[in-house]
């Protein structure tokens, strides 16, 4: 099978766009869709753990709260659509996840020492993460950043597991 590249730099051809959008569904998305949801879990289950079962209300700023109840709103006010989840942690964006991980870093490090690294991590895929949220075609490195941020996250839950961690989704 022929290798598939970035339609864009061809002249238009309605397959070329669509093998090019099963193949970032398949090589890509679903590893973001993993990295976004693992992060949620990690953040609800570590905060759960160490400030509460009201984690949200005690550690997130309230101009986040406040961004995340707006896009709730959004939400409700069109009831034929899915909502993204019935937590507000579920109306983040990766970004978010970043922002409440580095201001509640203190929390995190006694159960993931390294936390700061997995700041940094997040970080790498944030834009490649955008790249391909909005359809488009990412290059060989983020894509190779996004795998490894992902086989690095399943290697992380795998030894939170292991260590006795309780992971749950919110």
């Amino acid at each position: 099978m022929p290798s598939i590249n970035d339609f864009r730099t061809y002249a238009f051809d309605r397959a070329r766009v669509e093998a090019a959008g099963r193949n970032i569904g398949s090589r890509v998305y679903w590893k973001l869709y993993a990295i976004e949801n693992l992060l949620r879990v990690l953040v609800h289950s570590v905060l759960t753990a160490q400030a509460g079962a009201n984690w949200w209300t005690v550690a997130v700023e309230p101009k986040l709260r406040q961004q995340v109840a707006n896009r709730m709103k959004e939400y409700t006010s069109r009831p034929w659509h899915s909502t993204p989840g019935k937590h507000d942690v579920y109306y983040t964006f990766l970004s978010d996840l970043s922002k409440i991980i580095t201001v509640n870093s203190h929390l995190f490090k006694p159960i993931i020492p390294d936390i700061d690294q997995w700041i940094a991590r997040i970080e790498q895929v944030r834009l490649p993460r955008n790249i391909v949220g909005h359809m488009n075609w990412p290059s060989t490195t983020d894509r190779q950043r996004i795998d490894v941020c992902h086989a690095d996250l399943q290697q992380l839950v795998q030894h939170l597991a292991s260590q006795g961690v309780t992971l749950s989704a919110p």
